[in-house]
């Protein structure tokens, strides 16, 4: 399985960006999908998530309202709506897939990942 990200890029702080997500080599539909980040210096954090359909998402408290996860199943391919950007969303953003059911918002229970996209935010 293969995912490549794309979409990053700079972007001023109020700014907003659409970060993509593309599978291949697998049963898309049968993954859990997530977004991850990591700034320098720091962990990997989660960002977002979204359930096998789309119909469930998740969001780690710091983007609650600002980015939504959505996926289209038909086309393998998972997104990230990043609005009102700040400058401590700065990071290196992960997409990642999940064959199982365990918590969704570690970043080590995640299968397959792609290659990371920078965003920055310049305030």
């Amino acid at each position: 399985v293969q995912l490549q990200a794309s979409g990053g890029g700079l972007v001023q702080a109020g700014g907003s960006l659409r970060l993509s997500c593309a599978v291949s080599g697998g049963t898309f539909s049968r993954y859990r999908m997530g977004w991850f980040r990591q700034a320098p210096g720091k962990e990997r954090e989660f960002v977002a998530a979204a359930s096998r359909s789309g119909g469930a998402t998740f969001y780690a408290d710091s983007v609650q309202g600002r980015f939504t996860i959505t996926r289209d199943n038909a086309k393998n391919t998972e997104y990230l709506q990043m609005n009102s950007l700040k400058s401590e969303d700065t990071a290196v953003y992960y997409c990642a897939a999940d064959r199982g059911y365990s918590d969704r918002r570690d970043y080590r229970n995640y299968d397959y990942w792609g290659q990371g996209t920078l965003v920055t935010v310049s305030s």
